[in-house]
């Protein structure tokens, strides 16, 4: 598992900058009924997300919440005044508070499916009756994108997928929250390159491939065979799933 707070200040450059956010900010915004007044973007990490959508319309109130400080405090120097700390199962905001809460990039981040229940009933609950839920999902298949990358980590240990589309649709379920839309959208500028991949084993990217352990440095070894080791494969691309609150 990654250090978030060692990760604040790299987050945004390893992950495809501006350019990155600017996809995921308009395809958050593309399920959201034009009417939305007031927005709650949960683990915005370093708002860099958060802001575009704050920014690109007019009128849009916009609050973000993360767990780890150095995400909360790039965030804060992007939205004055907007962020808080907050545990995504414990948001300290009254029921019914937001006409939409995003959370992108979050439920695969959690390591047990009640943890991801928690998180969805959550964002249910502090969502107004007819307000609308935007989530990720599917994250760990959105960077399969069949390159000689996958290929040489098709055999590697995997974690169980908690934020698989199925799942998360039955969470929000039991919340009142109904299927609403589906788009997707390119995490531009990152590609995988042999050398970064194997940069991002030696890290601990993999929770399944401690760095150091003898797997892993296989696995690095079979990327380092690789031509073209500095190349960018193409770009994985990810799903947004939108519900709406019933009432």
């Amino acid at each position: 598992m990654l250090d978030y707070t060692e990760e604040a200040e790299c987050y945004d450059v390893s992950r495809g900058g501006e350019p990155r956010a600017a996809a995921a900010a308009e395809g958050v915004l593309s399920l959201l009924p034009r009417g939305t007044r007031s927005l709650l973007d949960v683990a915005c990490g370093t708002g860099i997300v958060t802001r575009r959508l704050a920014t690109v319309r007019a009128g849009l109130r916009v609050t973000g919440a993360d767990l780890t400080y150095a995400m909360a405090r790039h965030a804060a120097d992007r939205l004055p005044g907007a962020v808080v700390l907050a545990d995504c199962r414990r948001l300290p905001f009254r029921d019914g508070e937001f006409d939409a809460v995003t959370s992108v990039w979050l439920l695969h981040l959690l390591r047990r499916p009640e943890h991801v229940r928690t998180a969805v009933a959550e964002c249910a609950r502090v969502l107004r009756p007819g307000g609308v839920y935007v989530t990720t999902v599917d994250k760990a298949a959105a960077h399969n994108v069949g390159s000689d990358i996958d290929a040489v980590l098709a055999s590697r240990p995997r974690s169980p997928f908690l934020d698989t589309s199925r799942a998360v649709e039955a969470y929000a379920a039991e919340h009142g929250l109904l299927p609403a839309g589906l788009t997707r959208f390119p995490g531009r500028g990152q590609g995988r390159s042999p050398r970064r991949t194997i940069a991002d084993l030696h890290r601990g990217w993999f929770v399944t491939l401690p760095p150091g352990h003898p797997l892993a440095e296989d696995f690095a070894a079979r990327l380092a065979a690789l031509p073209d080791q500095d190349r960018p494969r193409p770009d994985p691309w990810f799903t947004l799933r939108a519900f709406r609150k019933a009432g």
